[in-house]
């Protein structure tokens, strides 16, 4: 498997919308372990498919134990065709996305979602998330449709570059 390169804003496949998978097959299987080597290798939260140039409904999750409470294991989720069925309540945080380097903002995102998605096994799965999971659920979904945070930022003045040295005290900061 491999670590792929993420492409970014300006490339027009972050703008397009992603076919669903019809069959969990290898091929299926292989573009997952390389989403998962990808946000490893960049320590990120989440990876959709369209960020390494694949335009397939499928994302990643990776929250670390650090970021969620205390004694909970961190969060690792793999879906394919992911598609929020319930979603209530409001929070608005700040986001980055790999596929934007180095950009922040607060976007406004709902508190709770119920999810509907296939696992590896091509099994029906729903998952909920609330918080900060709630948030990187939506982030990633919305890749899938082309979506990026910046469209959804209300205030653009919260919008601001944050460079490498100061990204993880910051995105950690916001995370807690």
């Amino acid at each position: 498997m491999a670590v792929r390169t993420i492409i970014t804003e300006g490339d027009p496949r972050l703008r397009q919308k992603s076919l669903r998978i019809r069959t969990v097959d290898d091929e299926v299987r292989r573009l997952v372990q390389d989403l998962w080597d990808t946000v490893r290798a960049a320590r990120g939260l989440g990876l959709a498919a369209p960020q390494i140039g694949v335009l397939r409904r499928i994302i990643v999750v990776s929250i670390p134990p650090d970021y969620v409470e205390e004694g909970d294991p961190g969060v690792e989720l793999t879906l394919i065709n992911p598609e929020i069925v319930r979603a209530s309540g409001r929070q608005v945080g700040l986001e980055g996305c790999l596929s934007i380097p180095g950009w922040y903002g607060e976007v406004p995102r709902f508190m709770h979602v119920t999810v509907k998605a296939l696992d590896l096994d091509g099994r029906e799965v729903r998952i909920k998330g609330s918080g900060l999971l709630a948030r990187v659920l939506q982030h990633e979904i919305d890749h899938l449709d082309g979506i990026l945070f910046i469209d959804r930022i209300e205030d653009r003045s919260t919008l601001r570059y944050i460079p490498d040295e100061e990204e993880e005290e910051s995105v950690t900061a916001a995370a807690s």
